[in-house]
């Protein structure tokens, strides 16, 4: 689907709210001291005299909780699961400096830490908790949407089109840049999204700035600014090369394992590439049509109804 300027085309609605389901902002703790900002999403009529299941939702790289996770998060509510949609380290409300850094082993500690606050609820059963990705988180979850291998994505490019002599000048870059940073510089930050479209923008940047800059997707969390969202820092950036989310995916196995992607979009080798190593029980659901950001929140293109199947039938 070509993007254009907010294009709101198949029910298109980020900031969806449900008179269904109560919104709590929480807070929660890490093994590392540190804090992760999420909202905790219960259904109204949810029975607290007893346990249910949940899922923790995290968002795409280089976005917030409120750019997809809560759409997610309160869809799945609506259907009886207690959701959290969480802030990666780093990013929106949660703790860590410099801001909008790349840390893979506190991105993964984030959920972790979201299923000890969720196991923690009474109202919770700490043995029927799932994990939902949405693009680069789908690298910590066991069901995703629209997913991306970071670690691939930022060694080989999008179908492998970056040599390994652009790789090590990307590493260049960011080693001299350490030097600028540890001598008191600014941060310097990278990748992300275009922040004007011209004649030359590729296809994929038009589709991410259809969502991201325009008021379909657009959201600045409190303390940072416009001209910083979806720009990770350069110095940390380089640290998705040595990132191989789907070593060893099989030994997930026997827990399954659902992954959806649009039948157009740019990232579908991410998905194709991790069910092929996966171990069963595993589906690999293709969205007819969808690229990769309409499954962000394109509510008439993405199949809540095979997301809540798939937890009701391994949660409940």
């Amino acid at each position: 689907m070509p993007a254009t300027a907010q294009n709101m085309s198949f029910g298109a609605d980020n900031f969806y709210r449900s008179e269904n389901v109560t919104l709590q902002p929480i807070t929660i703790q890490t093994q590392f001291n540190t804090t992760v900002a999420g909202n905790l999403f219960t259904p109204n009529n949810l029975a607290r005299n007893s346990t249910s299941p949940a899922i923790v939702v995290s968002h795409p790289m280089g976005a917030v909780k409120e750019q997809s996770a809560n759409l997610y998060a309160t869809k799945l509510a609506e259907q009886g699961f207690v959701t959290v949609s969480i802030d990666m380290p780093f990013w929106g409300g949660s703790a860590g400096e410099p801001r909008n850094a790349v840390a893979p082993e506190l991105y993964a500690e984030a959920f972790s830490a979201t299923v000890d606050y969720l196991g923690g609820q009474s109202f919770v059963d700490r043995e029927r908790i799932g994990g939902l990705g949405i693009c680069g988180s789908g690298s910590f979850a066991v069901a995703t949407a629209s997913m991306y291998d970071m670690g691939a994505a930022a060694r080989d490019g999008l179908q492998k089109a970056q040599s390994v002599e652009q790789r090590k000048e990307i590493i260049t870059s960011a080693a001299q840049q350490r030097w600028v940073e540890a001598a008191g510089g600014e941060t310097e930050y990278t990748g992300g999204t275009t922040h004007e479209l011209t004649e030359d923008t590729p296809a994929v940047q038009r589709e991410f700035y259809d969502y991201y800059r325009t008021p379909r997707g657009e959201f600045t969390p409190e303390g940072s600014s416009p001209n910083l969202t979806t720009h990770p820092t350069l110095t940390s950036m380089v640290k998705f090369m040595n990132f191989y989310p789907f070593n060893d995916i099989e030994t997930i196995s026997p827990r399954p394992m659902l992954f959806i992607s649009g039948d157009q979009a740019h990232s579908r080798e991410f998905s194709e590439a991790a069910y092929a190593q996966a171990g069963e029980p595993k589906e690999l659901v293709w969205v007819p049509g969808a690229g990769h950001v309409d499954l962000y929140d394109r509510v008439e293109l993405i199949p809540f109804g095979k997301l809540t199947q798939f937890f009701q039938e391994n949660l409940v």
